[in-house]
């Protein structure tokens, strides 16, 4: 019994219809105002503005020092914004749902979330190489391009893309809007616990709050490609399965070759030929000139020599299955005078 997820697949031949959400007016005017705070943010951090002043106040400030009282929990509240930990936990439960929905969509949406995820907020993060509080050399400084990987925030953009998917696959909108409630606390508990701990600045957590959000509002715009991609699995999948698959025999239906009989010779039995012949119209087997001729048949394997047992009775010239009985009177002609007897 087959196990994987194809096999829950194939039972039925077209998955349900799931609406993905669409790329409409007021989605673009969100996604162009989150890359607006996107951008700015970037800005204000370059140029060393009043973010960069509020990011040191807030880190010589110590919030793990002044609530020591919440220090164990939000060690342990951290890792839900950990990718490891959140990306294999939610990718079973959407593996869950492409079993019951039959179709590969939540995990191929999942994984092109993490790529985009990984390419754009790893970009930034490399590009700029900004140091976190506990690295910081000069007070006052923006700590960038000094071989750092902070900022924007990993944890809180992973948090608002892994714990948001679940709201952005929900199939209907009260479930959509719980679930976009519910991942907007974690993520904003996420980023608020990674500036207690003293591990981020405060802007790193906003731009990551902004990254996260980008990505889940362009999901639309990736949805074709996502389309494609299961197309292209499920055929893979059949060309798999097409090759391993063994050639049936095809049985002989009516009206098939049938065993050629030779003239039977003077003084013996008819023998089966080992040659087949192709039956002509009205069960007749057609003749070859090879037959006819007494002409040497093909090579084939030898075949074992047996009688052949008629399967109908003979028939006579004159198309009847009975043979003639000089008794009867055929049909349309006159009886032959009887002798009478007695008297």
């Amino acid at each position: 019994m087959r196990t994987d997820i194809f096999a829950r697949l194939d039972r039925e031949p077209e998955p349900p219809k799931i609406e993905p959400p669409r790329m409409s007016r007021h989605r673009i005017a969100l996604f162009c105002g989150t890359l607006a705070f996107y951008l700015a943010i970037v800005v204000a951090v370059l140029v060393s503005s009043w973010l960069v002043t509020l990011d040191w106040k807030v880190m010589l400030f110590r919030p793990y020092q002044q609530w020591p009282e919440f220090h164990a929990f939000l060690d342990y509240y951290i890792v839900l914004g950990q990718r490891g930990p959140t990306a294999t936990l939610v990718a079973c439960w959407l593996g869950w749902r492409s079993w019951r929905q039959h179709t590969l969509r939540p995990l191929l949406t999942l994984g092109a979330s993490l790529l985009l995820l990984n390419a754009t907020v790893g970009a930034v993060k490399i590009g700029l190489g900004r140091l976190g509080p506990h690295y910081a050399t000069q007070i006052g400084s923006a700590e960038l391009f000094a071989g750092g990987d902070i900022f924007p925030s990993g944890h809180t953009a992973n948090a608002v893309v892994t714990w948001g998917i679940l709201a952005y696959l929900a199939t209907t909108p009260r479930a959509r809007r719980y679930l976009s409630a519910a991942s907007a606390i974690v993520s904003l508990g996420v980023g608020l616990t990674t500036v207690y701990l003293g591990t981020h600045w405060l802007s790193d957590v906003l731009l990551g709050w902004a990254a996260g959000l980008l990505i889940l509002l362009g999901l639309p715009w990736v949805e074709p490609l996502i389309t494609r991609a299961e197309a292209w699995i499920f055929a893979q999948r059949e060309a798999l399965r097409g090759r391993g698959r063994p050639v049936p025999s095809v049985p002989v239906a009516a009206g098939g070759p049938r065993p050629v009989v030779l003239p039977q010779p003077a003084g013996g039995d008819a023998v089966e030929s080992p040659a087949l012949e192709p039956v002509a119209a009205g069960g007749h087997t057609a003749a070859t000139a090879s037959t006819v001729a007494g002409a040497r048949p093909r090579a084939h394997p030898p075949a074992p020599t047996h009688l052949v047992r008629s399967e109908r009775t003979p028939v006579t010239p004159t198309g009847s299955r009975r043979p003639p009985h000089a008794d009867r009177t055929p049909r349309g002609g006159t009886a032959p005078a009887r002798p009478m007897s007695g008297g």
